[in-house]
């Protein structure tokens, strides 16, 4: 599931007309790249949730076909935020584990990412704070589980691995931030977490958008 239903706020007059994840990067829409990158891990049916502008996006994606990619849509009159987004997808997700992205991140992506759950509700990727968000979000310990407590701390990179079940029972078509069911599943301790070294960037300011693309024109 790619999460693309958020006005982009902080992107200011960038997404006034043109919806965060078709913002172009080395001259093709970001969102673009993730499919790509999802195809090579071995996912070719894809659900994508859209709010704001999300016409457009399904006008420029479609069925997924000419990226060898099966695409179906989640639409949500008004966002509902990223737990509420997911619980509304459901039904087009189904009762297995599902990989789950941002499409607002600039991350590479790899099979360790997405072994087994277990008996786990989910397990976030975790990176190095970035200077902008230094305080972190959770710690990761030594035995792979997160905690809402101690240091080192880590960022959610935007990525999971996620049961189902993790958001089953909030209420649909209602709002919801991620953050809540996420130290609910710390309390049950069924929260891992996957520390990641490689590529990866938050692009959530017109500022770190223009890095990437310096970034990728020089690839």
């Amino acid at each position: 599931m790619i999460l693309a239903a958020g006005r982009g706020s902080r992107m200011r007059e960038l997404t006034d007309n043109c919806p965060k994840p078709l913002l172009r990067v080395g001259g093709r829409p970001l969102i673009e790249y993730h499919i790509e990158r999802l195809r090579s891990v071995g996912m070719t049916d894809i659900v994508i949730n859209v709010s704001y502008l999300g016409e457009q996006i399904m006008t420029a994606l479609g069925d997924g076909a000419r990226h060898g990619v099966r695409l179906r849509y989640s639409v949500e009159p008004t966002a509902l935020e990223t737990a509420g987004g997911i619980r509304h997808a459901l039904p087009l997700l189904g009762e297995d584990p599902f990989w789950l992205v941002n499409a607002d991140v600039w991350c590479d992506m790899t099979p360790e990412m997405m072994t087994p759950l277990g008996d786990d509700l989910a397990r976030l990727v975790m990176v190095d704070p970035p200077e902008h968000h230094l305080r972190g979000d959770f710690h990761l310990d030594d035995t792979g589980r997160l905690h809402e407590q101690g240091e080192p701390r880590l960022v959610y990179a935007g990525m999971a691995l996620m049961h189902p079940s993790l958001v089953a029972d909030l209420t649909d078509n209602t709002p919801c931030p991620l953050k809540p069911c996420l130290i609910n599943a710390i309390e049950q301790q069924r929260l891992g977490g996957h520390y990641h070294q490689g590529e990866w960037s938050d692009i959530g300011t017109p500022e770190r958008l223009a890095l990437l693309e310096q970034h990728v024109s020089h690839q």
